[in-house]
């Protein structure tokens, strides 16, 4: 089965983000004095190939742990959608 995988990389609420507080200042410099609490985080998408949603769920836990996020300081998380192939959707 293939699978279409979004997956967000956010720092830990506990860590200080200095492009989030440049970009709030920024905002604030442009008359937005409504916005608080600017957090810039990392988005990706991939395609994996699983036995099952399970399995491929456990390998991304495993791929954001190793490579895509610091787990010291971040916080991830994602989603997953079937991918059906166009010899499934004829069935």
């Amino acid at each position: 089965m293939k699978y279409h995988a979004r997956i967000y990389v956010t720092l830990r609420p506990s860590v200080l983000d200095p492009a989030g507080v440049a970009v709030q200042s920024g905002l604030k410099h442009m008359g937005y004095e409504n916005v608080e609490q600017v957090r810039i985080g990392k988005y990706i998408e991939l395609t994996i190939t699983a036995e099952s949603e399970e399995a491929a769920k456990q390998q991304l836990d495993v791929i954001c742990d190793r490579l895509l996020a610091n787990v010291v300081i971040e916080n991830y998380c994602f989603e997953l959608t079937e991918i059906s192939t166009p010899a499934e959707a004829k069935v």
